[in-house]
């Protein structure tokens, strides 16, 4: 029987997070990361091969704690993350700061503690990053901004691990989730599923991103609605 290639999604108990890891599920260890041992847990139950990875990834103690744990690791899922829909008149600079930790400066840590197990795997790296990662709107500058960085991080990332360690950025439109769903009230919108991508669509671009031979990288990868 092939051993099972492993991977570490963050953000994995909802959302985009827990569609990668059922997409995987099948063929992959997952490592569940999430920040509550109670839903993180149900969801490694529910998998055929999986362990939890429960951290606050604002929390550097905590994390280094958690990594150092983490053995043999194939591929690493940044799906974690926030939002604030703001002018940026009325935004408190620690809301920003804020953001930046878990969007970005969170992505940069956990992918720097954990680069010995991908080098040694020649493994790979993937940023699920958002259309708002090339444009910005109003109100959503803090995000964007946020993910405009995360291209800066992922591009650096795969310059510097050429090679050694495969990079590739995804960018979906609006997804049919709970982030959707909070984006939606604070600007006053309609939430209208129907017109959105399914979380299990940009799953299935990670599940291609992840499929390639080793010597092709998908450096981006654009899914939108065909609507």
């Amino acid at each position: 029987m092939t051993e099972r290639r492993s991977v570490l999604i963050t953000g994995a108990t909802r959302g985009i997070g827990r569609a990668i890891a059922e997409e995987l599920a099948e063929g992959w260890h997952i490592l569940v990361g999430g920040t509550h041992a109670d839903t993180v847990n149900e969801l490694v139950a529910s998998l055929p091969s999986a362990e939890p990875f429960v951290v606050d990834l604002t929390d550097d103690a905590a994390m280094a704690d958690a990594t150092v744990r983490v053995g043999q690791l194939d591929a690493l899922v940044h799906s974690a993350g926030g939002i604030v829909v703001s002018p940026i008149a009325e935004m408190d600079p620690q809301a920003w700061r804020d953001l930046f930790e878990i969007n970005v400066v969170a992505v940069a840590a956990l992918t720097s503690k954990l680069l010995p197990q991908l080098r040694a795997s020649h493994g790979q790296v993937i940023a699920i990053n958002s259309g708002s990662g090339f444009h910005t709107r109003a109100d959503q500058s803090a995000y964007s901004a946020t993910k405009h960085a995360l291209v800066a991080v992922t591009n650096g990332l795969r310059e510097e691990e050429r090679g050694q360690v495969r990079v590739t950025s995804i960018h979906p439109g609006p997804v049919d989730t709970d982030m959707q769903v909070t984006m939606q009230e604070l600007l006053g919108g309609t939430y209208q599923p129907e017109k959105y991508l399914h979380a299990a669509d940009v799953a299935r671009t990670v599940a291609l991103a992840l499929e390639m031979r080793p010597g092709a990288n998908v450096d981006y990868l654009s899914v939108r609605p065909a609507g």
